[in-house]
């Protein structure tokens, strides 16, 4: 799509006022009048505070808001980090909005941003949430520092989560980017990430902008784009993450269909990279480490068993479709255990995702179906998780989700084998 499709022509005339430099601050917002503007104010303060020497611009790219979103992002003040700063800017920061429509997702948002990198010539980008009480003037630094000064193309950030917090990621998104992509990321979905212009640029310039797993989760695209590119990637620990409102988070059968379905469309997108061998590099880990955050995290375990049960039981006819026979032979002899004795383990589990992978890949059904029918098994899989690492500690939990990591790596021939098959 032509760059003048999706910038109207005043945006464009503002990023021609603005001309080139040097950092770039993207916020994507959809009705967050009531909390973007403290975003706002403080990833101002990042760039005065850590770069003040730098040409910046913090462009927000607003869904159509109908509550006042981007007056709040015009009107937001850094009054409130005046005593902080040591000085004033010694060159002019700039804040524009912008506005697309909430058909294109968060990745409409993403295509202004490369857009606007490009045409800025932006060294250094970062996104960040329109919606976090846990945001500080330091995210800046911690992200945009290292692509800015250290010749990072991509920085992806670590949370400090709770042991049993983000139990998606941990289970299906971090350890299968690890084993199908060979990289070791904590959080390669992450909303918080930082880039290069070179890696906007080459986003700018990929046809893949109106895929529906773009729009929803641009910033794995990014990140697994990054990868297959042979960028150099790394990962920054930021602190908690703490949404500033109270809106819900999106439910299980959500999250699922969104970024694992994304996950599972990028990772076909990528087979020439994947199904070929490959030496995996570690990825740099920035700043200083952290333990789990206090745990609060509270899991319907016997309901979560109970609704796996009912999955193998009702889905049979759909399940046997979507998984090799040796994997559902397996999945039924768990679900026959009691909950004292029922475990998912790891190398079933694995070979499970895998399954439903190369399955999406060959299109055995509709694949928003067939992304619903892996919830139950997932609900299993959590509910055997949480009853295996409650008494853990915080090193042997480390090296429990280390373990599974290996299992996706090791796994991967068999996934190789079942996308030819």
């Amino acid at each position: 799509m032509a760059e003048e499709e999706f910038l109207t022509d005043r945006f464009l005339g503002e990023l021609t006022a603005v001309g080139e430099v040097d950092i770039l601050v993207g916020i994507p917002t959809s009705n967050n009048a009531g909390t973007v503007g403290q975003v706002v104010t403080a990833a101002q303060a990042g760039l005065i505070r850590y770069f003040p020497r730098a040409r910046a611009v913090v462009i927000n790219a607003d869904a159509n808001s109908r509550d006042g979103t981007a007056e709040a992002v015009i009107g937001a003040s850094i009054e409130s980090y005046r005593a902080l700063l040591k000085a004033a800017p010694l060159r002019t920061m700039h804040r524009l909005t912008t506005s697309y429509h909430p058909n294109f997702g968060k990745g409409g948002a993403w295509h202004i941003f490369a857009a606007a990198a490009d045409l800025l010539r932006a060294k250094a980008c970062a996104v960040f949430s329109p919606d976090l009480a846990s945001f500080t003037p330091e995210w800046v630094d911690y992200l945009v520092k290292p692509v800015y000064k250290e010749g990072f193309d991509l920085v992806a950030p670590v949370y400090q989560r709770p042991a049993l917090g983000g139990l998606l990621i941990k289970n299906i998104v971090s350890p299968m980017v690890q084993g199908v992509y060979g990289r070791s990321l904590r959080e390669p979905a992450g909303t918080e990430i930082g880039f290069s212009g070179k890696l906007a640029s080459q986003l700018l310039n990929q046809q893949a902008w109106q895929e529906e797993a773009v729009q929803l989760a641009p910033e794995l695209w990014a990140t697994t784009t990054a990868v297959v590119s042979n960028y150099r990637i790394g990962q920054s620990y930021l602190g908690p993450r703490v949404p500033a409102s109270k809106r819900s988070l999106p439910d299980v059968v959500t999250s699922i269909r969104e970024v694992v379905g994304a996950l599972f469309r990028f990772i076909e997108m990528h087979s020439s990279f994947w199904t070929q061998p490959k030496n995996g590099e570690p990825v740099p880990n920035l700043g200083a480490e952290y333990s789990p955050a206090a745990e609060n995290v509270h899991v319907q375990r016997v309901q979560m068993l109970q609704t796996f049960r009912n999955g193998v039981t009702e889905l049979a006819s759909i399940l046997q479709s979507i998984l090799s026979p040796p994997t559902l032979a397996d999945i039924r002899t768990i679900a026959s255990l009691n909950d004292e004795q029922f475990q998912y383990p790891d190398d079933l589990w694995v070979k499970t995702v895998y399954d439903f992978e190369a399955s999406f890949h060959h299109s055995v059904m509709n694949r928003d179906h067939l992304l619903q029918a892996l919830v139950p098994l997932y609900q299993g899989r959590v509910g055997a998780f949480v009853a295996e690492s409650q008494s853990t500690e915080p090193v042997s939990f480390e090296q429990r989700l280390e373990g599974l990591s290996r299992h996706y790596v090791e796994a991967l021939p068999y996934l190789i084998e079942r996308w030819g098959g």
